[in-house]
Formats: structure tokens, C-alpha cells, sequence
């Protein structure tokens, strides 16, 4: 009797540690390398990517799917860039990795990126247009024509800073990226 107690208490321990392995817990780390390039300034919300693991996946010492198996993704959050402020917003999160040749639903927390600050560029753009505006002026018309370039030249190096001014987050192609599960996945 006891020898058979202990049987099935070893074929449970070995169902629970079969079962442990085929599990992504949650707070998994996986990296990806992106197929192609994502900009905030064409992305659209539940717009599709492709990736590929940078690493191997491994649960409990054992390969769930090893480097440079596919996983896919969707964007999350893309907000496009204003000209003078409010530089691009980007968020994407994987979907699926490949597991055991199937993809395998995944949910994990999102890769966030956001464009380049505009203060220093527009700054630099409008600063200089007033500056060279008043040294123009100054030299054709004195004080008074120093302050009128000023001005004139300010409201050029505005055209110009909205002209060129926008700074879209973009994620290269192969850019890695790094994502945590916020949820346990069953492999079925």
C-alpha cells in the first residue's frame, strides 16, 4: 500500500513539473528584434509586426523556443507628431511567440518610445532667425529697424521650426526590444 501511495505521489510531483515547463509565467522577460520599421508618423493603432527572439526562451531550464523564433506584435498607442511641440508617441506589445512549431498567445506590458524634445530645435530655429533678423535690420535702420528685423526674423525661424519641426518616434528595423508577461501562458 505504501509502495503504491508513493508512485502516485511521484507521478504527480512529475505531471506538476511537465505542466510548470509547459507554462510562459508571468514576468517573463523576452527580447525581439523588429522586422521592419514602426513610426508613430504612419503607425496605426492595432497595426500588425513582425519579430524574430534575440534569445532563446527558457522556463525551468528547459527551451521553449529557441533564438530567432518568430513572434508577432501590434501597436498599442501611436500619436503622430505636432510641428512646434508634442513630439510622436509610440507603444507596441508582442502577441504570440513560436513555440513547438505554433504560435503561442502571449500578453505582455508595452515597449514605449516618444520623438525627440522640440524646445531646443525650435529654439535654436526662431533665436537665430530674430537674431539675424535685428543685425539686419540694425544695419539698414538703426534701433527701430533692429527691433522690426527682430521681429521679422523671429517669425521666419517660426516658419522654419514649423516647416521642419516633427519629431516621430520611430523603431528601426532590428531595433530589440524587450518585453515582460504580465500573464501566465498555457502551452497547449
Amino acid at each position: 500500500m505504501l509502495g503504491r501511495t508513493l508512485q502516485i505521489s511521484a507521478v504527480a510531483v512529475s505531471l506538476t513539473l511537465l505542466a510548470a515547463a509547459q507554462t510562459i509565467p508571468a514576468g517573463t522577460h523576452l527580447t525581439v528584434r523588429s522586422a521592419r520599421e514602426l513610426s508613430s508618423g504612419t503607425a496605426k493603432v492595432g497595426d500588425r509586426f513582425e519579430a524574430s527572439l534575440t534569445h532563446a526562451l527558457v522556463v525551468s531550464g528547459k527551451t521553449l523556443a529557441k533564438a530567432g523564433a518568430p513572434a508577432r506584435g501590434k501597436v498599442t498607442l501611436a500619436k503622430s507628431s505636432g510641428r512646434l511641440h508634442a513630439p510622436g508617441q509610440l507603444s507596441v506589445r508582442l502577441t504570440s511567440v513560436q513555440v513547438e512549431g505554433k504560435m503561442v498567445p502571449l500578453s505582455t506590458a508595452s515597449y514605449h518610445l516618444q520623438g525627440k524634445s522640440h524646445t531646443k530645435s525650435n529654439a535654436t530655429k526662431i533665436g537665430g532667425g530674430a537674431a539675424v533678423g535685428a543685425l539686419i535690420g540694425g544695419l539698414a535702420g538703426g534701433g527701430k529697424g533692429a527691433a522690426i528685423g527682430a521681429g521679422a526674423g523671429g517669425a521666419a525661424g517660426t516658419g522654419v521650426a514649423a516647416a521642419t519641426g516633427k519629431e516621430e518616434a520611430v523603431i528601426p528595423a532590428e531595433k530589440a526590444m524587450s518585453f515582460t508577461t504580465t500573464s501566465a501562458t498555457r502551452i497547449q
